[in-house]
């Protein structure tokens, strides 16, 4: 068992009074699945290695040896499977949270996520609650190869019927996926795999920001910045290089990616008049897509410039030595904002 299980206080989020730990990411999401459990008998993990391994990045390491067999299950490698389980399960009061190994890999079980999990609640006239939670690291900056370093939230926040939310600290990520597990309705909580290490300081006796709001992570005048998940910390790295040139940039973190929490963003547009939207995704039909026509038809005439778009390449994922070109970084971002200061 991890030292984080052991380390971890064993009561409710309550015993952890004034208790500030700084941990990676990956180890704040399986402290947040463990107090889930610990709360809720009904909740059980279930994925692809999950068990004693831990998952791919360990982020269930120890649970198993905690909660059993039962309640951490190894499957077999289907996807499909995987989420039409779930689905009985959470017709039987069950909360069932689902791994998905690498990004690439959930498509096998596309299907059973779009045409039945997100739509059965709707089906049934709010009768069937659907409390589904599927964990799937997404994005790039690993070195990985293609089908494990994609950014397919798009394709789920365009289905009606699921939640979709992306975490970019290991506070929100421990919260967050408590939050998810919570919910009633289906959650697609994508991880951001380059942000799964990097430590940051997670406030076990702070309470929970609602699931599905928008955090101003950095505070400016000039220009604003937005994005989610990984992204989030290269829109603060940019931040940091350009207020050494002079230029104060607010930093909006969207963390819910389905439904959008528009008013901190247009609060925050229509004080710069500037926005800059950055995603690791492809930007055809996107979610910075959909950001830039909502900001445009509701703050038209605060805007100083057009909304500018920053992201990866319209394009498959490239070998993982192109991975640097693909994806936005700071000074693809530092562009886009020197484009909008200079309308």
């Amino acid at each position: 068992m991890s030292n984080l299980v052991t380390d971890l206080p064993t009561a409710a989020p309550a015993a952890a009074a004034n208790r500030i730990q700084s941990m990676p990411m990956a180890k704040a999401i399986n402290a947040g699945l463990r107090q889930a459990m610990l709360d809720n008998s009904k909740v059980l993990l279930m994925g692809e290695d999950i068990g004693p391994l831990g998952g791919v990045f360990r982020v269930t390491e120890g649970l198993q040896a905690e909660f059993g067999s039962t309640r951490v299950m190894d499957t077999p490698l289907a996807e499909s499977g995987i989420i039409g389980t779930a689905i009985g399960l959470a017709m039987r009061g069950f909360r069932p949270v689902c791994e998905i190994q690498f990004d690439g890999f959930i498509f096998p079980g596309f299907n059973q996520i779009t045409t039945q999990l997100a739509k059965l609640t709707n089906r049934h006239e709010g009768a069937l609650q659907m409390p589904v939670v599927i964990r799937v690291p997404y994005g790039g900056h690993i070195g990985a190869v293609e089908h494990h370093q994609e950014s397919p939230e798009a394709l789920f926040a365009h289905t009606a019927g699921l939640r979709i939310v992306s975490p970019s600290t290991p506070n929100d990520a421990y919260w967050m996926i408590q939050e998810s597990i919570a919910s009633n309705d289906p959650v697609m909580f994508f991880e951001p795999k380059s942000r799964y290490w990097p430590k940051g300081d997670v406030d076990f006796s702070a309470s929970a920001a609602p699931l599905h709001s928008t955090r101003v992570a950095r505070v400016g005048t000039d220009i604003t910045l937005l994005g989610h998940g990984a992204m989030v910390s290269m829109l603060l790295e940019a931040a940091e290089i350009a207020a050494e040139e002079g230029t104060s940039i607010e930093v909006i973190d969207l963390r819910s990616v389905s439904p959008i929490d528009y008013a901190p963003i247009l609060a925050s547009v229509r004080k710069t008049g500037r926005l800059v939207v950055a995603q690791e995704a492809p930007g055809f039909v996107s979610i910075g897509s959909e950001i830039a026509a909502t900001v445009t038809e509701k703050a038209f005439y605060s805007l100083e410039a057009p909304v500018l778009r920053v992201a990866a390449f319209d394009t498959p994922f490239p070998p993982a030595k192109l991975e640097t070109i693909y994806l936005p970084d700071a000074d693809r971002i530092l562009e886009a904002v020197d484009r909008s200061l200079a309308y």
